[in-house]
């Protein structure tokens, strides 16, 4: 078997818009993986088998696309290691997805190369393209056109999962939602911030979560966070704190409350 890390990700910024003419909403997000990772190993042979995690049926859609462009049988086996806690809006099952993807396609005697691989992804679900390429990205339009970005990568992130939080599928949150007035603007204020932070301080004049908010993410910021929201669809809420010492307090006061995860942000894998 080959190996590869999968990263979670949260959403720095997530703003929503009306329904698009195809039934997805128009988004604006700035993705940046963290330091929270399951693990996926394929190898190829046999009939497509995925092993590890019960629940799973991305990373078996991600290796039925694979074949069906790459135009074989889906013969692989995959097994996940997981880490990330599942339905928490960090992206495990995207990633897993992702990573599946690379792995399987190393194996082919004709790789797919990189468009088309990403074209795959996208048909997979919405954030499995950003899990193919290194570094933080802005999403826009459905949330597969990904710009590249530089950000600021020096400060501490503290996950928190509140106990007896149960996420609707992301697909429901985003029915339910109407749109809000301001998005252009809002939209616009992520481009700007993404293109212009230096310092992680500069990520705090971001806006909130359009899709969901948490009072954990104020008690965050009464903590010591310098910028705390949910991310994705949620329910698991991120700090971000510039000294590893004030995220420690923060997790301990938060502990009774939630599951907690205290992480970095990753580039990769």
């Amino acid at each position: 078997m080959i190996r590869a890390a999968a990263p979670a990700k949260i959403n720095l910024a997530l703003v929503v818009g009306a329904r698009r003419g195809d039934g997805k909403h128009e988004i604006a997000t700035i993705m940046q993986r963290v330091d929270l990772c399951d693990r996926v190993a394929v190898e190829s042979g046999g009939p497509l088998r995925v092993t590890g995690f019960g629940p799973d049926t991305t990373v078996r859609a991600a290796l039925v696309a694979l074949a069906g462009a790459a135009g074989v049988e889906p013969s692989w086996h995959a097994r996940i290691w997981k880490s990330i806690p599942v339905a928490g809006g960090l992206g495990g099952g995207s990633s897993d997805a992702a990573a599946a993807l690379v792995l399987a396609n190393a194996t082919l005697e004709v790789p797919l190369p990189a468009d088309a691989l990403h074209d795959v992804a996208r048909r997979v679900g919405a954030d499995v393209p950003f899990f193919l390429e290194p570094g933080p990205r802005l999403a826009t339009g459905d949330g597969t056109t990904l710009m590249p970005l530089d950000l600021p990568q020096d400060y501490f992130v503290l996950l928190a999962l509140p106990h007896g939080a149960r996420k609707e599928s992301t697909r429901a949150v985003y029915a339910r939602f109407a749109g809000a007035a301001g998005f252009d603007d809002r939209r616009a204020a992520v481009a700007e911030i993404a293109a212009s932070a230096q310092r992680p301080r500069d990520l705090a004049a971001l806006p909130p979560n359009d899709l969901a908010s948490s009072p954990l993410a104020a008690e965050l910021v009464r903590l010591g966070a310098f910028r705390a929201d949910v991310s994705g669809a949620g329910p698991t809420v991120y700090g971000l704190f510039h000294h590893r010492a004030a995220a420690d307090a923060a997790a301990e006061s938060i502990r009774p409350h939630a599951r907690v995860w205290i992480t970095v942000p990753a580039w990769y894998g």
